[in-house]
């Protein structure tokens, strides 16, 4: 096993600090590392609620080699599960799929419920027996998962030792109550992915810092400037940044996206872009927000799964498609321009005597949050017996 990283340097003040060292890149064994104190130990994000919309509907996901189970139950509440049967360990769904009845193991058809609870065991006790004394219906439920719906991100907690959600991120609920509304999914074009050859770490920094804009988004940088933005850090908890100076974008007849009921002054022209740590990027503005969710699909491989939202639905206003089909395309856009950033600094990690790299103690500020949080995270889990 190789020798730990030293992250004494990451959490120092950011006028000093080291960033963390390649391994967190480049290393198996520290993906591995992190997967455990940092992805499983925490409040990641698995998936978008618009994907299981209604009663019965279930899609499968894999988050880091753990098969799990997004579900929507009878009271129209998501529920997460291993995707494992209690009685062989047979994957119970391989496909996303509505589920009318139960859900049913396809080995033995031993039949769960919505909210994972085991309702039947066929021939268990032998032919014709679908009971046993000793196998006990009400012990042998899905094994659930820790999760929490917001902003239409399904959120799960794997090792279930994070704080409850809601105090985990009491400050950024508090920050963005005001968004606290229905959000409808934009449909079509308004969801992709992007496959992204990084580690997924360097999707959430480059995210989280507008210090790039001028030379790698010249387009957004034309009018919401380096010096429109402003610093965003929540040490623990999050950090991003925000801008001054939000455009609409207008149809051709002068057409807007409806606005989110109720909002202060500071959102006319004013947006936010967070980072929610670990692996959830979100940004609001005043008519339309966005949701990321990154999967780390291997130390340096990673899919942005990107959805769009907005305060009225393409069924109320069905007269706004073409604008919300340019909006993705502009975003689109956007994210596109930041390929080469996070691929080229993957492939500079692999420069063996680069010492994780320096932060601009005015401009860094959120990125080295971000570091600082990883860093800890992982020293956390190593001082624990």
């Amino acid at each position: 096993m190789n020798k730990p990283t030293q992250l004494a340097p990451v959490m120092a003040s950011v006028n000093t600090a080291n960033g963390l060292p390649n391994a967190h890149y480049t290393d198996p064994e520290t993906f591995a590392e992190e997967r455990s104190a940092v992805l499983f130990g925490n409040w990641a994000g698995v998936g978008f609620g618009k994907d299981i919309p209604e009663t019965g509907d279930a899609k499968p996901t894999d988050f880091l080699g753990m098969p799990l189970l997004l579900v929507r139950d009878k009271d129209g509440e998501v529920g997460v599960f291993q995707n494992t049967c209690r009685h062989r360990g047979m994957i119970l769904v391989d496909a996303p799929k509505k589920i009318t009845g139960a859900i049913r193991c396809p080995y033995h058809s031993w039949c769960y419920d919505l909210k994972g609870r085991l309702r039947a065991t066929p021939h268990v006790g032998g032919p014709g027996q679908n009971r046993h004394e000793d196998v006990k219906l009400d012990e042998l439920g899905l094994v659930r998962i820790r999760s929490h719906v917001w902003k239409d991100v399904i959120f799960v907690n794997i090792d279930g030792t994070a704080p409850a959600f809601e105090e985990a991120h009491a400050d950024l609920l508090d920050r963005w109550a005001e968004f606290e509304q229905p959000l409808h999914a934009g449909g079509g074009t308004s969801s992709f992915k992007l496959e992204v050859a990084t580690n997924w770490k360097l999707a959430v920094e480059n995210f989280c810092e507008s210090y790039h804009l001028p030379w790698v988004h010249p387009g957004l940088n034309s009018y919401s400037r380096l010096e429109d933005h402003y610093n965003i850090e929540k040490r623990g908890a999050y950090s991003g940044q925000g801008t001054l100076v939000y455009r609409q974008l207008k149809g051709a007849d002068g057409a807007v996206f409806p606005d989110f009921a109720g909002l202060s002054d500071k959102w006319d022209e004013g947006a936010e872009y967070i980072a929610v740590y670990p692996n959830v990027l979100l940004g609001v503005q005043r008519d339309h927000s966005f949701a990321i969710v990154l999967e780390p699909v291997g130390c340096e491989r990673t899919v942005e799964h990107v959805e769009l939202y907005y305060a009225q639905s393409s069924t109320d206003t069905p007269e706004l498609n073409a604008l919300r089909e340019a909006n993705a395309q502009q975003w689109l856009g956007v994210f596109e321009e930041d390929v080469f950033v996070v691929e080229g600094m993957q492939r500079g990690r692999h420069g063996m005597l680069f010492d994780g790299g320096r932060f601009s103690p005015v401009m860094d500020g959120p990125t080295h949050n971000f570091h600082h949080w990883v860093a800890s995270q992982v020293e956390g889990r190593r001082a624990t017996p």
